[in-house]
């Protein structure tokens, strides 16, 4: 067997792995209701070193966290040979015609083909004094039917008033395995920057925010690279709602979005190591909780991996910015002690184009997640 024929195998391994994920964190989760009592008996007997709190916490994260991110570590290790054969084809290569802007509106969706913006800005529902929220999603979401992710973020936005909401349709391309998925993140980035190259010459590009939750991540993150190039200039914001973490790696050529794709780039990161990237790629990253691959309330990857933007729809809604302070620190705990005694920002909506550094918070376990109300 060729060393191609041999990284193809794998990569049909890596996406079984990834598509069993849920499967998976589903047993964990079981065994972690199941071991929850036995390490709540444990906490009573053990010395005031950490509060029974913290201890929960931990022997959570032990248990369901930990076995998952094996598993991602497995699909990265079968990425970066996909990567390295240059066997990076996917099943489905980027057709930029067949890609469309979504303007959701009230009433209805207006669907534009990327590259004829002038149709999308001239069209009476399309606001070209409001700004411009641009969301690109991830792996197996489809604006066809109900996507919660989309759903959420918009009625927010409808909530505020003010914007127009425009998604990037790009489910075909990352409707299919997750490997190949992943590798048409950069061409799909690069589409979407000639399309933005088209509507700056409609839309003010001081108006333009793009956001992108889990692979939407890397393409927004590649789409603010590649139009600094056609362009010259640079997207005023980009916002990554835990961007993927399988196939992502650092060196690489699948190394995702970083700060420097935009003027401003602010990551939130909710399931550490296992679906989402542990290490701070932004201008600004948040860490809900912690570094944590499982988020209160959660039991499996994809109910944390959906809290980034879960979070992030609660800070649009109005009256809602200031819900979720974070404190720029080192870790949870020394947040917990008291040892961070900075000024505390809002994460999402409201972010501070001037934040640097890394910021803690704790959430709720369920909505509203925000403990400043």
């Amino acid at each position: 067997m060729s060393k191609l024929q041999l990284v193809s195998v794998l990569l049909l391994l890596g996406s079984s792995l990834a598509f069993d994920f849920a499967g998976f964190a589903k047993s964990t989760g079981d065994v972690a209701k199941v071991a929850g009592k036995t390490v709540k008996g444990v906490v009573e007997k053990v010395p005031e070193i950490f509060s029974p709190e913290q201890l929960l916490d931990f022997g959570k994260q032990s248990i369901a966290g930990v076995p998952l991110e094996a598993l991602a570590a497995t699909i990265n290790k079968i990425c970066s040979l996909a990567v390295s054969a240059n066997a990076t084809e996917s099943d489905n290569s980027v057709n930029i015609s067949a890609l469309n802007y979504v303007l959701m509106t009230g009433s209805e969706n207006v669907t534009v083909p990327l590259l004829d913006s002038d149709t999308l800005w001239s069209n009476p529902l399309f606001n070209d004094s409001s700004d411009t929220v641009i969301l690109v999603t991830g792996w197996t979401s489809n604006i066809n039917g109900s996507n919660r992710a989309i759903d959420t973020i918009f009625s927010a936005y409808q909530a505020r008033g003010g914007h127009n909401f425009v998604v990037i349709d790009t489910s075909y391309f990352v409707d299919t395995l997750y490997t190949w998925s992943a590798f048409n993140t950069n061409e799909l980035g690069e589409a979407l920057a000639v399309g933005l190259q088209h509507l700056i010459n409609f839309v003010p590009l001081e108006k333009i925010h793009l956001i992108g939750h889990s692979l939407g991540a890397h393409i927004v993150g590649r789409a603010g690279r590649h139009f600094q190039t056609l362009t010259n200039a640079s997207i005023p914001r980009i916002t990554g709602l835990d961007p993927a973490n399988p196939c992502f790696n650092e060196g690489e050529a699948l190394s995702g979005i970083s700060r420097g794709d935009a003027d401003f780039v602010d990551i939130i990161h909710s399931n550490a190591k296992v679906l989402g990237k542990r290490d701070p790629i932004g201008d600004v990253d948040f860490y809900p909780n912690g570094v944590v691959s499982v988020q209160p309330g959660c039991l499996d990857p994809s109910c944390s991996h959906a809290r980034a933007w879960e979070l992030y729809a609660e800070t649009v809604h109005p009256g809602n910015e200031n819900h979720l302070l974070a404190v720029k620190c080192n870790s949870i705990l020394s947040l917990d002690t008291g040892a961070c005694p900075g000024k505390a920002i809002p994460l999402g909506f409201a972010c501070p184009r001037t934040a640097k550094g890394n910021y803690f918070l704790k959430t709720n376990d369920k909505f509203p997640f925000g403990k400043n109300l």
